[in-house]
């Protein structure tokens, strides 16, 4: 009877050294609702990441470990995104990446701060976001300065336009991008001929499409989503406004000529994302959209790859601790230095990515194709 229970003890010791221990990392991103396309989109970035990972079989502490991401949907509200915070959390997640829109980031980051979670955006770009004071926040793209800054140059330099309409949907992130946007624009010697704001589920925007009409803009500039801007390029061809339109990423999708109804015309939009490579960087961006489309069926929207290095950036700072623990690698991440198929990936005190890139798009035949690569 001895013998046997020493059989026992010895085949539990030895299954609980086979064992691998389980690295939750966190994503949260409007999965439903008008903008899912872009939740989705990030959610896949992460899956990738945390799947090569696995394939790769990644030793932490010199013992293999086991990457599980924990996907869950905010919605893009950001009373909803709280909760899921405190949801993760309570997981015990090692580590978070997300969310995907600034209203949605800023609020959440509070509850990663407070259970000392390092958190890693893909595609927030609000300033706000790192302004706080919290050392767990990070971002792997540029931010609406950097953002507001190209677009301004661009639009007086190259478009030669000078007078321009304001519109934003009253979300942080957008908001944030006009204020940045218009700033740029003025230094630039242009001027803003009207203001106008909306709301992320609007529908019907003949009131301020008719009064941006009589101030006569050369361009209209608008802070929000696609699926806000496309209805809205409908109106503005009903109401036989055809201006250019120039925004952020958040109208940098295919989506939004499908979302205009087919009504938006070859050049007439501009848009920036918030990152972008160039050179011998390319063929690691072009693999990686490759990968992704064999993977899932369809094609990258725009932050898949900035969730795939932000997961990977996180998994080499707890190898490099030796600890997936958030206590002992976050100091590692906050000095990371790491090679990602977005570029190279450090950063500052503040938690913004270094020298981030910003890519600026056109339209043709409703797909996007690159203007050129800037900071």
């Amino acid at each position: 009877m001895k013998k046997k229970m020493v059989v026992v003890a010895a085949l539990m010791a030895a299954g609980t050294a086979n064992a691998q221990e389980v690295v939750k990392i966190g994503h949260a991103a409007a999965v439903t609702g008008p903008v899912a396309y872009f939740g989705k989109d990030t959610e896949n970035g992460a899956r990738m990441a945390i799947e090569a990972l696995n394939a790769r079989g990644v030793a932490i502490g010199g013992k293999k470990v086991t990457f599980q991401l924990m996907a869950e949907d905010d919605g893009g509200d950001p009373k909803q995104a709280t909760s899921v915070a405190q949801k993760l959390v309570d997981a015990k997640i090692n580590g978070m990446v997300g969310h995907e829109t600034s209203g949605t980031t800023i609020p959440a980051s509070k509850i990663y701060y407070n259970a000392g979670i390092p958190q890693i955006s893909p595609s927030t770009t609000s300033p706000k976001y790192t302004q706080q004071g919290y050392n767990t926040t990070f971002r792997v793209v540029a931010n609406d300065v950097q953002l507001g800054q190209a677009l301004g140059r661009y639009a007086t330099g190259t478009m030669k336009v000078r007078r321009v309409a304001v519109v934003d949907d009253r979300t942080a992130y957008g908001q944030g991008l006009v204020t940045e946007f218009s700033r740029s624009l003025q230094k630039q010697g242009g001027s803003v001929v009207a203001r106008e704001f909306t709301h992320e589920k609007a529908t019907d925007f003949s009131t301020i499409i008719t009064r941006i009409r009589a101030s006569k803009p050369d361009m209209v500039f608008f802070g929000g989503m696609s699926a806000t801007a496309g209805p809205m390029l409908r109106q503005m061809k009903q109401l036989g406004m055809n201006v250019r339109m120039m925004g952020g990423d958040g109208i940098c999708s295919d989506e939004i000529f499908k979302l205009s109804g087919g009504t938006m015309a070859d050049g007439q939009v501009v848009c920036a994302e918030a990152g972008g490579v160039q050179g011998e960087a390319k063929a690691g961006m072009d693999k990686f959209r490759a990968d992704y489309k064999k993977r899932f069926g369809i094609d990258v929207q725009i932050n898949a790859p900035y969730a795939y290095d932000a997961v990977m950036t996180m998994a080499e700072a707890m190898v490099k601790a030796g600890s997936s623990a958030p206590a002992k690698y976050l100091p590692v991440l906050a000095k990371i230095q790491y090679k990602g198929v977005t570029g190279p990936i450090a950063f500052d005190q503040r938690g913004d990515v270094c020298d981030g890139t910003v890519t600026l798009y056109g339209f043709k035949g409703g797909k996007r194709s690159v203007i050129t690569v800037t900071k």
